[in-house]
């Protein structure tokens, strides 16, 4: 008769990598975009993605998520109830291409209800990238959004104000530019979620 190994004589799984395959799997040909090409109100969103030495990331996964221009999710967690706006998906992935950049088509959120008040409007951000063990997750905030970034609880709680410019977008040609640092000088603020 044979014993079978107790818990603590079982050798534990070793970690791996989220990537770096996620080009092969994850991506579908409408990821990075949240709404149609010639929605009416529609925004891009632009960026790069750079590792800890400042060279861009080719094969990371770039995901949003985020409430409709009324601040309402397509969610049954929406504490409000879901809605959907019709053809707003409200989130994104988009792989990072040979430049390490990414590009989702989506419509400006709204503010939102929040545990301490309400929040700015933002996209929530996860990251994907070879070398990591678990995503990354951060926020972008709109720049015109001053008043509101200003009272969000979220923001606030960033109390340097270099690490609290990392999360807010600039305004460019058509929509918004969001790089995004891994590590290093210059690194975006990432939450624990």
């Amino acid at each position: 008769m044979t014993t079978r190994p107790t818990a603590d004589q079982v050798p534990t799984t070793p970690s791996q990598t989220v990537g770096p395959y996620l080009h092969i799997g994850l991506p579908w040909p409408d990821g990075p975009f949240a709404v149609a090409e010639g929605t009416p109100g529609a925004v891009r969103l632009r960026g790069t993605v750079y590792d800890g030495a400042g060279a861009p990331v080719t094969d990371a996964l770039v995901e949003t998520w985020q409430a409709d221009p009324h601040g309402r999710f397509d969610h049954p967690d929406d504490p409000r109830g879901a809605r959907s706006l019709p053809g707003f998906r409200g989130f994104g992935r988009c792989p990072t291409d040979a430049a390490g950049s990414y590009e989702i088509l989506t419509l400006k959120p709204g503010s939102v209800p929040g545990p301490g008040g309400e929040q700015a409007p933002h996209v929530d951000i996860s990251v994907f990238a070879r070398g990591m063990l678990h995503r990354v997750v951060t926020r972008l905030y709109f720049p015109e959004e001053e008043a509101a970034n200003a009272a969000d609880p979220v923001l606030r709680s960033v109390t340097d104000p270099a690490d609290r410019a990392t999360l807010v977008a600039s305004r460019e040609e058509g929509g918004y530019r969001f790089d995004i640092r891994l590590q290093g000088e210059g690194e975006t603020v990432f939450f624990d979620v």
